[in-house]
């Protein structure tokens, strides 16, 4: 039997366990798991340090070595993020609906785990972490199936957790990592039906769409962020300055960060200039249109290929608009139904961006930095659904739970 079909089954066997422990127990166990990181965190450091050392000697990139990397704040990050799930409601027994029938029967919907979830993701130590911590919350077992250039940091963590877990309730088996990091094991995984209850994707477009084509197993899409921000002709500039900004240069490896800032042309007769120099003292390499160019001449062109392009690096494209019409048009081609930004004092454009795009976040006079499950009060999340079944945007605690209905009778019979 394969490794991964192995540890499938081995997951699949703590999911019948984990569904009968108590808020309390899970509780305890994510307690007991956060403080594991804090105390081990010399050692996960270490092997972090190994997978970072690897990557530069294969040529990995700025931003992927920056999403890679583990440090002490980072490491108590994670933990905190395991205790917000400890002090969020548990989902699972929640009764979301009651019906009374005519013949007596009493019909309850109720929250219950999927069962085992499988994680299929790049680069990102912490997403075994959040992953693991809110699939126990809901009672869901789960197989992770890191990137390969954080295998040693991933199996670091995991053994962290799983020897925690080891002095609880909550079985060992309830979390799985994957240790082959050929792309065979992946694409077994997407055939694992009646083992895994549902896949999800977490990294860049190829992966995603691999996983979304391939998989038999249920899937819930998540997606890459080309994030706009617009700055309306009435933004307010000192305001307009500090979102564009930090939603750029703050972190640009992650999938919230902005790759296209959108300016309308009045204000950008005023402004561009002065922003385009503080992204160059922050070594952001500007691309824009002709428009952006006459005001700029030093920045590069922009093509259409730069607009689909999912930069996650210190690279920003900049296009000079006349009215919104042409936002929301750039938008509807470009935008990978993500985050997306409006800054504007003009109530009547705001709410026309509000409810014209689509996207899982639209966001009035904030950055779209602020896409994540943690920022949201999740805790943590799992991914960000950018699909519209089951679950979209920042997928906490709910969304990694199914329903059951629950009927009660008096010796009915049809």
């Amino acid at each position: 039997m394969s490794e991964v079909k192995q540890k499938a089954n081995l997951a699949k066997g703590a999911s019948k366990n984990l569904v009968t422990l108590t808020t309390r127990q899970k509780n305890y166990a994510l307690n007991i798991m956060a403080d594991a990181l804090l105390k081990h965190q010399n050692q996960i450091i270490s092997a972090n340090k190994q997978d970072l050392q690897i990557g530069k000697e294969n040529g990995l990139s700025n931003s992927l070595q920056d999403r890679l990397a583990i440090n002490s704040a980072r490491i108590e990050s994670m933990s905190e993020g395991l205790r917000q799930i400890v002090n969020l409601n548990d989902p699972i027994g929640e009764q979301l609906e009651e019906i009374n029938r005519p013949n007596g029967l009493l019909i309850r919907k109720i929250r219950v785990p999927i069962g085992v979830i499988g994680m299929i993701y790049e680069a990102r130590p912490n997403v075994t972490v959040d992953a693991a911590g809110l699939s126990i919350k809901t009672g869901n077992a789960i197989v992770l199936r890191g990137g390969s250039s954080a295998l040693n940091s991933n199996q670091k963590i995991v053994k962290v957790l799983r020897e925690a877990l080891s002095t609880t309730d909550v079985p060992v088996e309830a979390i799985q990592l994957i240790d082959d990091p050929n792309r065979s094991s992946v694409n077994e995984m997407l055939k694992l039906n009646g083992l895994l209850d549902v896949v999800i994707p977490r990294g860049g477009a190829s992966l995603i769409q691999n996983v979304v084509q391939n998989a038999t197993v249920p899937v819930i899409e998540t997606g890459s962020g080309i994030c706009h921000t617009y700055i309306d002709k009435y933004a307010q500039p000192e305001m307009a300055g500090s979102i564009a900004f930090n939603a750029k240069v703050q972190r640009p490896s992650v999938c919230n960060a902005m790759e296209t800032l959108l300016i309308h042309e009045n204000f950008a007769k005023e402004h561009f200039q002065s922003f385009a120099e503080k992204y160059r003292e922050a070594d952001v390499q500007i691309k824009g249109n002709n428009m952006a160019k006459k005001m700029v001449p030093w920045i590069e062109d922009a093509s259409d290929e730069d607009y689909a392009t999912e930069y996650n690096d210190y690279i920003l494209n900049v296009k000079i608009v006349n009215n919104i019409k042409e936002v929301l048009n750039h938008i509807d081609t470009y935008g990978t139904k993500h985050s997306e930004c409006i800054v504007t004092e003009n109530e009547e454009n705001a709410n026309q961006f509000l409810q014209e795009v689509d996207a899982t976040s639209v966001y009035h006079n904030a950055s779209t930095r602020f896409t994540d499950g943690f920022e949201f009060g999740f805790g943590a999340e799992i991914g960000i659904s950018t699909q519209k079944l089951h679950a979209r945007g920042p997928m906490g605690l709910p969304a990694l739970t199914s329903t059951k209905y629950i009927i009660h009778g008096t010796g009915q019979i049809k």
